[in-house]
């Protein structure tokens, strides 16, 4: 093996290590319930997993990815896996993405891959429950990567007055193509990823291919932009929400200062416990101190490293400006009159966006540091000859220091991020009769839950709220509002009929009266707190076909067939995201047989010359 490829694989290998530390306890057996992360053993496919559901279409495509495979691979191992894989690739991505921008070698690599991975974002994100949005995070460096490589290719090809030059410069912009498609879906797994990538790739695509790259965009945004278009997701969402999901300033640090340390996550108990001491600020100064030392490299890019460095600001400003009262204001007018707008509200997953430029900014400083140490210790004020290649060659074993401090500097404010955050991310093991529900639901009809509300706190998932899984466990649609109760806001959901049902529930109406909503089943989850009313007089009216200690499942009889969506509408959306896989799994089979060999060996010679380890 070569020089490059031993340090490839020891940067490859140090991000495998960092992701297990992080994930360590999820790798048991057991599934993922902590807040929003929800994952089962099987679900199935249903109008809800498409997005042609009564709510609004927030979980797409992922919902549908996990219904079609979990019949083959178990649900829980296939979110932990999505999990793990978009850790290792946010810190080998970060790492290539430093070695091809600034030529950092080795001992930088690690500190740019250290970055993003130990974050404040990742762990507020994790213990949030949004695995899926990590994996739009982690398609950042490598969208970033993509772009710039098309938009080279693109220039080398506009320079080539000969004909045979334009077709070569052409040719040599496919595995461009395809890395971007390839990035463009996997972080396209949910919505928000989606724009994340959008933003970056667009950003520095070049004008040439601007256009076409706006086309492959919206194409892996089909299954999101069909389901917004056919579905309730076209309805405004509540602008209660805008202020409910706003940053939030963390202790010691306002809300400017929590964003810029990427962190200031709307839900003050999804924060790891070092957020919540004088660390908080310790941690942020140390993060914004090593990117200082890097700006000016960074910088000195020319049009990538300036283009990432003002989306890193504008990323970190406007979620900040959002939060107060005028941007809560212009917030709340958004996603009043512009549909699909409630994307935006939680305005902090947006931070994501400053990664790539920081990561660039940790890895140049590196260098930064390494150099006004020697220019001290020598006491020689000739920059060129310490600057030059020469001396850093003679003593390439001279950044390590720095590569080990920042490290270290990154990593211990947050060592709580360390083992599941803390502990909190633990597998979780449901009872056995959950799939006895399953196996009891036979006949059509959505599904009614009770108790009222959409989280619960079962014994088996910990002490933190976890989003009801019965939408995702069970064979029929379940009816939900969509309320959530978030930081003293309620913030209504689209589920109108779901309020329905809900309501005569409480109100003990007669079981003719849901089934006339459309109900054919009602589940008593019997071990989570919760509202129940008057439910019990609406239970004597159905047919009790299942119970356990954990769970009771009641039968409506004659339910009305509601078909909310069309079978067009099913066709429509199954074909979005038919086009959706195909775009991703072309893109990375593409991608991996038309490797950017050309830049990889350029980057490999101008590292070598500026070894960082």
């Amino acid at each position: 093996m070569t020089s490059s490829g031993r340090a490839r694989a020891l940067v490859a290998g140090y991000c495998a290590l960092l992701t297990m530390i992080i994930v360590g306890p999820l790798a048991g057996s057991g599934y993922l319930l902590l807040r929003d992360a929800v994952s089962t053993p099987r679900s199935f496919l249903t109008d809800s997993a498409l997005g042609v559901g009564a709510a609004a279409p927030r979980a797409v495509p992922q919902d549908a990815v996990l219904a079609v495979l979990s019949p083959v691979i178990d649900g829980g191992i296939l979110v932990k896996a999505i999990l793990i894989v978009a850790l290792w690739s946010a810190g080998y991505g970060a790492a290539v993405l430093a070695r091809r921008f600034v030529s950092a070698s080795t001992g930088a690599q690690l500190v740019a891959a250290t970055l993003a991975l130990w974050n404040p974002y990742v762990a507020e994100r994790l213990l949030q429950g949004h695995w899926s949005l990590l994996a739009g995070y982690a398609a950042l460096p490598w969208t970033a990567l993509a772009a710039a490589r098309i938009r080279t290719a693109t220039s080398r090809t506009e320079s080539d007055d000969n004909a045979v030059g334009r077709r070569f410069g052409a040719v040599g912009s496919f595995g461009g193509w395809a890395a971007l498609t390839a990035s463009f879906a996997a972080a396209g797994l949910t919505p928000t990823g989606s724009l994340l990538a959008a933003v970056i790739g667009l950003a520095l695509v070049g004008r040439r291919a601007f256009l076409p790259a706006v086309v492959l965009w919206i194409l892996t945004c089909a299954p999101w932009l069909t389901a917004t278009a056919l579905g309730s997701g076209a309805e405004p969402s509540d602008p209660a929400g805008v202020s409910a999901f706003a940053a939030r300033a963390e202790p010691w640090l306002g809300t400017l200062g929590s964003l810029a340390g990427l962190g200031g996550i709307w839900n003050g108990e999804a924060v790891p416990a070092s957020r919540t001491t004088p660390l908080a600020l310790v941690g942020t100064l140390l993060l914004l101190g090593i990117v200082a030392c890097g700006v000016r490299a960074v910088w000195a890019l020319g049009r990538d490293g300036r283009a990432l460095l003002v989306i890193a600001a504008v990323a970190i400003v406007l979620p900040a400006l959002g939060a107060t009262n005028w941007g809560l204001a212009a917030g709340e007018w958004l996603v009043v009159h512009v549909p699909g707008a409630g994307l935006l509200r939680d305005t902090q997953k947006y931070v994501a966006l400053a990664m790539p430029a920081y990561v660039l900014c940790a890895a140049a400083a590196c260098r930064t540091v390494t150099v006004a140490a020697r220019r001290i210790l020598a006491h020689d004020a000739d920059a060129a000859v310490i600057n030059g290649p020469t001396a850093i060659r003679d003593d390439r074993a001279g950044f390590r220091p720095a590569a080990i401090l920042f490290v270290l500097l990154l990593t211990l404010p947050l060592a709580d991020l360390a083992w599941g955050v803390g502990g909190a991310m633990r597998p979780a093991h449901y009872p056995a009769g959950w799939q006895q529900v399953v196996d009891h639901i036979d006949a059509p009809g959505d599904v009614a839950v009770l108790p009222a509300g959409m989280f619960r706190r079962f014994p088996y998932s910990g002490t933190a709220p976890v989003l009801d899984p019965a939408p995702r466990i069970l064979p029929n649609d379940v009816l939900q509002t969509g309320e959530l109760r978030v930081r003293g806001y309620a913030v209504t959901g689209e589920g109108n009929r779901a309020r329905a049902v809900e309501r005569a529930l409480l109100d003990g109406a007669p079981a003719t009266e849901l089934a006339a909503l459309g109900v054919g089943w009602i589940l008593i989850e019997r071990t989570t707190p919760g509202p129940l009313g008057s439910s019990e007089k609406t239970l004597a009216t159905a047919e009790l076909t299942f119970q356990d200690e954990d769970l009771a499942l009641y039968r409506v009889p004659s339910p009305a067939l509601l078909d909310i969506a069309t079978p067009a509408q099913r066709r429509i959306s199954a074909a979005a995201h038919l086009l959706w896989a195909t775009l991703l799994l072309t893109g990375l089979i593409a991608a991996a047989l038309r490797p950017d060999r050309t830049s990889a060996r350029r980057a490999d010679r101008a590292a070598a010359g500026n070894r960082l380890d």
